[in-house]
């Protein structure tokens, strides 16, 4: 997995490509959590992402509650129908803001 971050303000983009699951999702919040000081808005691309696991999920239900104890909030954007699928699954996209 692969991903890019754009910081505008006080919002981050991070736009994923690959799959997050049990192997790259460790890393990913390693890397991810320490760049969120001054963020208080997460927009998540999912173009590129083929594939997330419930490690995955683990992370982004994580991440919606830094932002959330900051005020901020977590959306998800180009969301494929694969991904979709998992997050109706779980109730995740009723957790995250999908748009």
């Amino acid at each position: 997995m692969e991903y890019t971050t754009t910081v505008n303000g006080s919002e981050m983009t991070i736009a994923l490509r690959g799959r997050l699951d049990t192997e790259t999702s460790p890393r990913f919040e390693q890397e991810v959590v320490p760049a969120l000081a001054d963020i208080s808005s997460i927009v998540f691309d999912f173009e590129g992402l083929e594939y997330i696991s419930s490690s995955g999920l683990r992370v982004l239900l994580a991440l919606k509650k830094m932002m959330m104890a900051k005020g901020g909030d977590v959306s998800v954007v180009n969301v494929s129908e694969g991904v979709l699928s998992i997050f109706k699954i779980s109730g995740f996209d009723i957790i995250l803001n999908v748009r």
